[in-house]
């Protein structure tokens, strides 16, 4: 890759991060940083940085840090990041992205991307993942089709992609927080298998009772425990996935709210109404106008 290469690959970075887009990546890896990121950047984005070879020092939030060859950094929204000292040889593959437009795909398994963070004081982690090389395959598949020309099929082949990658990183963080047992031990597995049974069941089973009986756990436990670990209650918990899944169904199919209400197990299509109106504040019917505006 020669220099004037790298140059646009940057501008474009830094020109899609100042326009908020969605998604932010390098069509390959790059020797630098965009000069955007230099200086402190309020993180609204999942950040993502493989670094292939050499090193690179960051600051996160004032904090100092420092990653190497074979690490990749794990960056959460809401922190202030700023690139310092890199090596003369670093190599690094970049990609920053909402997790908004998939959040109601990805369903409850995104809180496992969450709960380190939840568990640990640290603003950013720096993990050697043993999956650096398809992590950054993601970030230049990503890269080259956000550069693309768009026609009907971009869109769905992105998001597709952004899904898949996703879901590595909450297979990734699952398994660290299990390799981390010290951490918080049971109460991290259980929390773990409470997810899995909310995606499971969510559809059909709302009481806590159903989810706290197939953990052998009384209700009031399982709910504080889900609390203390992600600041949700079991029954919030249920009816986020709800509440996702109605919304993907809005905004995404023509089913009628009569149908979803039959789909989603709620005894009339009036009592689904008036819970969604609870959660969200708009009608079914007035939410799907608005997403349509």
């Amino acid at each position: 890759m020669d220099a004037k290469e790298q140059e646009m690959r940057l501008t474009r970075f830094e020109r899609d991060l100042m326009a908020g887009k969605d998604i932010c990546c390098l069509e390959g890896e790059v020797k630098a940083f965009p000069k955007i990121l230099c200086k402190p950047f309020l993180m609204n984005y999942v950040g993502l940085i493989v670094c292939e070879k050499g090193y690179f020092c960051f600051d996160v939030d004032k904090k100092k840090f420092t990653a190497r060859a074979g690490e990749t950094v794990f960056l959460s929204e809401g922190n202030n990041f700023s690139i310092g000292e890199l090596s003369d040889d670093l190599r690094v593959s970049i990609l920053f992205y909402h997790i908004d437009p998939i959040r109601e795909i990805l369903g409850s398994s995104i809180v496992a991307m969450y709960l380190y963070t939840t568990l640990t004081p640290e603003p950013c982690y720096v993990w050697t993942s043993g999956e650096e090389s398809d992590l950054a395959r993601y970030i230049a598949l990503l890269g080259r089709h956000r550069k693309s020309a768009q026609n009907p099929f971009d869109n769905h082949e992105c998001k597709l992609l952004l899904l898949a990658l996703t879901y590595r990183l909450c297979s990734i963080y699952s398994r660290r927080i299990i390799e981390e047992k010290n951490v918080a031990g049971h109460k991290i597995d259980t929390f773990i298998k409470l997810i899995r049974l909310i995606e499971k069941y969510y559809m059909q089973e709302r009481g806590v009772a159903f989810y706290a009986d197939k953990l052998c756990l009384s209700p009031k436990y399982l709910s504080a425990l889900s609390k203390s670990v992600c600041g949700y209650t079991v029954q919030e918990l249920v009816f986020r996935a709800i509440i996702r899944k109605s919304i993907f169904w809005l905004k995404n199919t023509n089913k009628s709210v009569q149908e979803i209400s039959d789909d989603l197990n709620f005894p009339n299509a009036s009592f689904f109404g008036t819970f969604f109106k609870k959660q969200t504040g708009l009608a079914p019917s007035y939410y799907r106008i608005s997403a349509e505006e």
